[in-house]
């Protein structure tokens, strides 16, 4: 199964260092990237990600980067 391409961009968000966030794995989540536990029921389970500084992130909104949560370009080549 593939995951819901949410955007084909990245989300810009700001993040707390030290906070706990869940990424979105799924694409279903109607909180995008965050995770609203739309995935119950299917083989996804959201990334649990501890900011390390706090400022401006940019998630990955495609679901297909080799470095998430965050983005890698990948969406570029969709």
């Amino acid at each position: 199964m593939e995951p819901i391409i949410a955007q084909k961009a990245p989300y810009a968000v700001d993040l707390e260092a030290g906070k706990k966030y869940h990424w979105c794995a799924c694409g279903q989540s109607k909180n995008q990237p965050f995770c609203d536990g739309s995935h119950k029921g299917t083989e996804f389970k959201p990334l649990l990600f501890e900011a390390t500084e706090t400022g401006k992130a940019y998630l990955c909104g495609c679901k297909k980067t080799a470095n998430a949560p965050f983005c890698d370009g990948t969406h570029k080549k969709l």
